[in-house]
Formats: structure tokens, C-alpha cells, sequence
């Protein structure tokens, strides 16, 4: 099973989001999602949390939450499961400048109008509603969100 971590940086009524249009081939092209990568071999959760940070934004995350853990099961791909953050202290200032996508503020109440993923956009409305315990498997077929189910276990 695959893992990775989302972490939503949190300032002045805002999350960073970034907005998927720099690589090639990527699953989430289009797409306005947190951010965060893959776990490297070895990595717990918050050491592969604070590496993407560091590497998509530039800081260091000095005060963060985990919110939950969100499964992301796909028809024909290895299963994956997602480790959840909010963030609201780091040092540092957000270089916008990524590789992978745009960087931009956005502000809380924008961010349901913005390109997400069905899945992505169930997780956050529980987010923005203040949850801060959030476990849900999601199962897409053909890039279409068809079931979400709560999970029992974290």
C-alpha cells in the first residue's frame, strides 16, 4: 500500500493550496489540492510530512495537527493511504515559487468553488466546519468518486 501526507497551511482565515499544473503525467493535474508527497523509505508520517513541506514550500513546520487518515482506493491502482495535517506555525516565508504547482492563499470560504477532487472536497468541508478527527476511505473508479465510508481504524 502506498502512503503520503496532505498538510493545509493555515493563515489570516486561509489555506495554502496548490494548484497542480507543473509535472508531467500527474494524477491530480487541474486539481487544487494541500500540500505533501510520498513517504521515502524508513519515514514515519510527520518525518515525511515535514520533508514535503519543507521541499514545496521552503519552511519549517514548527506547530501542526494530524486530522486523520483518508484511503484513497482506486480501481486498478495500489491503494493508498493519506495522513492528514493542518498547520499553523512554521519558520520561514512560503517561497510560491514550486515546482510541481501554483501556490496561493486561499481564502476558507473560496475554497469550496475551486477544481477539487469529490473526495478531497468531503474532507475539507469537514475541515472547514472545524473536525478535527477525520477517517474516510474513498473508492473512485475511472477518476469518479462512487462511495465514501467513514473508517473505524486510524
Amino acid at each position: 500500500m502506498k502512503r503520503s501526507t496532505l498538510c493545509y497551511l493555515e493563515k489570516d482565515g486561509c489555506y495554502l493550496m496548490m494548484l497542480r499544473n507543473k509535472k508531467k503525467a500527474d494524477v491530480n493535474a487541474g486539481k487544487w489540492i494541500g500540500v505533501g508527497g510520498k513517504f521515502e523509505e524508513g519515514e514515519t508520517p510527520d518525518e515525511c510530512l515535514k520533508r514535503e513541506v519543507l521541499e514545496e514550500t521552503g519552511v519549517t513546520l514548527k506547530a501542526y495537527v494530524f486530522v486523520g487518515v483518508i484511503g484513497f482506493r482506486l480501481e486498478g491502482s495500489e491503494d493508498e493511504d493519506m495522513y492528514l495535517y493542518k498547520a499553523t506555525d512554521w519558520e520561514g516565508n512560503v517561497n510560491m515559487d514550486c515546482n510541481e504547482g501554483t501556490l496561493k492563499w486561499i481564502p476558507k470560504k473560496e475554497i469550496p468553488d475551486l477544481d477539487l477532487w469529490e473526495g478531497d472536497r468531503l474532507f475539507l468541508e469537514k475541515m472547514l466546519q472545524g473536525e478535527d478527527h477525520i477517517n474516510l476511505d474513498l473508492f473512485y473508479k475511472n477518476d469518479v468518486l462512487i462511495e465514501s465510508t467513514e473508517r473505524r481504524e486510524v
